[in-house]
């Protein structure tokens, strides 16, 4: 009798959380090439949390579908960064309600006691600054995998 192997199971939605910059490393690689509506940006000042939920393309099980010759996957996944203090963005017109943005990278610049900014970085040059009290970050995945529409994987041609 064999061992059952990780990748015999059924791919199970990620749960993750950041609360420095190694596990902010692993989540950012997993979000790059996210896609989103402008509509799908949320802040609760209240709650003091800033949610996106993001189209966000399988990169864990790339490798695979490429071995396998079948489909890239995309999944709906939601970005929650808690312990907000102030949102700032650049270079992204918050009043057009079409606008659809490319989450590239998320990058954590430590301040004085564990405060700090993290910045959202996405194509075009724009930019979300997220002042926080801490580092902490969660990504969820709140449906099932479904074929990515491209059926292509994301690529990033050098300059």
């Amino acid at each position: 009798m064999n061992d059952a192997r990780f990748s015999d199971a059924d791919p199970a939605p990620l749960a993750l959380a950041a609360a420095d910059t190694d596990d902010l490393t692993v989540i950012s690689a997993l979000i790059q090439d996210a896609v989103l509506p402008i509509t799908e940006i949320s802040y609760d000042l209240s709650h003091r949390q800033l949610a996106l939920l993001l189209n966000r393309f399988r990169w864990e099980d790339a490798d695979e579908a490429r071995r396998e010759d079948r489909p890239y996957e995309r999944v709906r996944a939601v970005l929650l960064i808690s312990d907000v203090l102030a949102v700032q963005s650049d270079g992204i017109d918050r009043a057009d309600q079409d606008l659809i943005l490319e989450l590239l990278a998320l990058k954590w610049e430590p301040g004085e006691d564990g405060t700090g900014r993290l910045l959202l970085e996405f194509a075009g040059d724009g930019t979300v600054a997220v002042e926080a009290e801490c580092l902490n970050v969660e990504l969820h995945d709140v449906t099932r995998p479904y074929i990515a529409p491209s059926r292509r994987a994301p690529e990033h041609p050098a300059d």
